[in-house]
């Protein structure tokens, strides 16, 4: 059974160096061995990654000329954003409810009034 888009693409960005791969293309469109520069690994693993990115759809890559850049389809984040959100707003819904529920319990650490002791 394959995953759902949403599944693949939590599971791309588990991994360190595909995240760090994507933050590297939010600033630009990279090529597989510019990609591969900063890593101890092979261009074949980098590859790997990409294909990983790239079947969650991340990632595309361009066939410009022999160059073939490496291009970050960031509509995807969309779908993450709103899958976030909706917990978002449900998590803040029920702090609301928590916090109205605290300030209608009575405050008992008020310090108790003090009694005058009675002569004996």
């Amino acid at each position: 059974m394959a995953a759902d888009p949403l599944s693949r693409v939590f599971a791309a960005l588990a991994d360190p160096t595909r995240r760090d791969m994507v933050a590297r293309l939010a600033v630009g469109d990279a090529t597989v061995g510019e990609l591969a520069a900063p890593y101890d690994v092979t261009v074949q693993a980098v590859s790997k990654h990409l294909r990983v990115l790239e079947d969650a759809g991340l990632v595309s890559r361009s066939r410009e000329a022999q160059r073939r850049p490496v291009h970050l389809e960031a509509e995807v984040f969309d779908l993450m954003t709103k899958w976030i959100e909706r917990y978002r707003r449900q998590a803040e819904e029920r702090y609301r409810r928590l916090d109205d529920v605290l300030r209608s319990i009575p405050d008992d650490d008020a310090p108790p009034i003090a009694q005058e002791e009675s002569p004996s």
